[in-house]
This record gives structure tokens, sequence and C-alpha cells, in this order.
């Protein structure tokens, strides 16, 4: 066995395994390799967009949250001026109806003192013709003289 013959020999197959390993081996193995650091770049691009997503979604959130703590505080604070409003309006309702009430008190209370002062000038003038009767030992006729009787009940 020739040394030089079996190193060249050597030498062809390895040229030759070489030469098929990068036309038909390689290609494939690159391609794929290729297409891993595509995804593994576009998951790295997609992680960085939902995370901007995310941070965004985030700060709308937070908005609303704001907007919606707000709606609700004036919300409250229609409420309360709203119910103020009722409270203010039912007691100037109240002080309406009192007042009323009280004129109401005062009218009737008048006109039974009027009632009272009549029913008293009566009686008064009732007592006095009797008076007169008893005096004059006779009987007043009070038709006869109801209009002496009438300004007797206003001088009293």
């Amino acid at each position: 066995m020739n040394l030089n013959a079996t190193l060249f020999a050597q030498f062809v197959v390895f040229f030759i395994l070489a030469w098929f390993t990068m036309k038909f081996v390689w290609p494939p193995l690159m391609k794929a390799l290729d297409e891993r650091a595509e995804k593994i770049a576009n998951g790295l691009a997609a992680a960085d967009r939902a995370k901007t997503e995310v941070a965004a979604a985030e700060k709308r959130a937070q908005a609303e949250l704001a907007s919606a703590r707000d709606e609700g505080q004036k919300r409250i604070g229609d409420a309360e001026k709203r119910a103020q409003a009722i409270i203010e309006e039912a007691k100037r309702t109240a002080s309406e109806e009192a007042a009323r009430i009280v004129a109401a008190a005062r009218a009737d209370a008048e006109q039974q003192v009027t009632r009272a002062r009549e029913e008293l000038r009566a009686q008064v003038a009732g007592l006095a013709v009797k008076g007169a009767e008893q005096i004059l030992r006779r009987e007043v006729n009070a038709a006869a003289h109801a209009d002496l009787l009438n300004q007797l009940k206003t001088e009293l």
C-alpha cells in the first residue's frame, strides 16, 4: 500500500464529501438557521410591540379609570346639590304651609273674637234692656227700639 495513493484517495473522498455537504446539506441547514433567526427576531419584535401595547392599554385604562372617577365625583356632587335643592324646597314649602296655617289660625281667632264680641254685645244689650225694664217697671219693646239697641251695640 502506497501512502501517497491512500493520502490522495482520502483527499479526493474528503473533497467529494465537502462538495456534497456544501451542495446538498449546507443550504437546508442555513435555511433552517435563517428561518429560526427570523422567527426569533419576529418574536422579539412582537414582544416589544406587545410591551408598548400593554403600556398604552395601561395608560388608557388609567385614563378611563380617572375619567370614571371624575364622572362619579361629578354625579355625587350633582346628587348632593339636588338633595340640597330638594331640602331647601321642602323647607320653603313647609315655611309657606306654616305661614298659611298661622294666617288661617289668626283669621279664625279674629273671627272667634269678633263673634264673641258680637255675642257679648248682644248679651249686654239684653242685660241693658232687662235692666231698663226693671228700672222702668215696664216692658221695653225690642222691635220698636231696634235702632236704639243697634246704636247701643256699636257703642259697646
